[in-house]
């Protein structure tokens, strides 16, 4: 990645630094968005800056985008760094204060987006995109705020990052780990929200356990109901999971990632579907790509 975007304008990536004094490194006040391009066009990047917007103004962080003038630095630095689509990070930090808690808001905000290169997308629904999700001993813990923000305090998935790192060994296929609330209920992935399907229907764990209200996750809702799937969220536990029919994970540059084995931390594991797609997850993600401009 030779060019970073900070604040609109296209700089080395050696040049591309904020101050000490920045409150998103002093306290993890500040957002931010992952997203990919399809055909060199960022997908959903209105609903992605809408979540941006509403966070920055929970957090008092002064937030104005235009949405062409973003695409258009987003294209651009994706051309300057040889990519033809990207996996394209848009952070908005708070920018220099006084040091100490402030009670006001911020002014001042940084503006950073990385672009880096995306794998080969495979339509292929044999292809190796199944992975295992694993159960954790790392709770999710509870928002800072009422609903869950894509803020930059990560230390909680990073814990579970680092847990997830002793059981991968159990099973050859990719690994995402699985982490349930303070009560036991299903929450969401380290980076993904996870889905089941039940006798054709599908569920979702719903935003009071915490979860990130994905963009993805969203969409995929609303994909499922125009297709005549009937879509539940709820509170669901870890044997919801083990009893499904489907289960797959979502996440705006993962897609919609099918989870062919359950396993337990240090434990063998359990197949699901037969360890092959599910109807309910192909069918999604078919029509995911359609609505993305993929040609399938």
């Amino acid at each position: 990645m030779k060019y970073i975007g900070m604040n609109g304008v296209l700089t080395d990536a050696a040049a591309a630094v904020v101050h000490v004094s920045d409150h998103g490194f002093l306290y993890g006040m500040g957002l931010f968005e992952t997203f990919r391009t399809y055909n060199g066009l960022p997908f959903l990047l209105d609903r992605h800056l809408r979540r941006m917007s509403e966070g920055c103004r929970m957090l008092g962080i002064s937030f104005e985008t235009d949405e062409k003038e973003l695409a258009e630095l987003i294209s651009r630095l994706m051309k300057a760094n040889g990519l033809v689509d990207a996996y394209i990070r848009y952070t908005v930090s708070a920018g220099e204060e006084a040091f100490g808690l402030p009670s006001g808001g911020y002014s001042r905000p940084n503006h950073v987006l990385f672009a880096r290169a995306l794998p080969p997308l495979s339509l292929d629904p044999a292809a190796k995109r199944s992975k295992a999700l694993y159960l954790l001993h790392t709770r999710r813990s509870t928002p800072e705020s009422g609903v869950r923000l894509k803020s930059l305090h990560y230390m909680n998935n990073i814990m579970a990052k680092r847990e997830l790192a002793q059981y991968e060994g159990a099973s050859p296929l990719p690994a995402e780990g699985l982490m349930l609330t303070a009560d036991g209920f299903l929450c969401e992935g380290i980076v993904s929200n996870v889905f089941f399907v039940k006798d054709g229907v599908l569920h979702t764990p719903e935003l009071s356990t915490g979860a990130l209200g994905g963009i993805t996750r969203e969409f995929v809702l609303e994909l499922a109901r125009s297709s005549g799937i009937h879509a539940l969220e709820g509170l669901y536990v870890w044997n919801d999971l083990l009893e499904a029919d489907e289960v797959f994970l979502t996440g705006s540059v993962q897609e919609i990632a099918p989870v062919t084995r359950l396993v337990e931390p240090y434990g063998e594991g359990r197949q699901v579907g037969g360890g092959q797609y599910g109807p309910v997850t192909e069918h999604l993600l078919k029509v995911y790509h359609q609505k993305a401009g993929v040609k399938v």
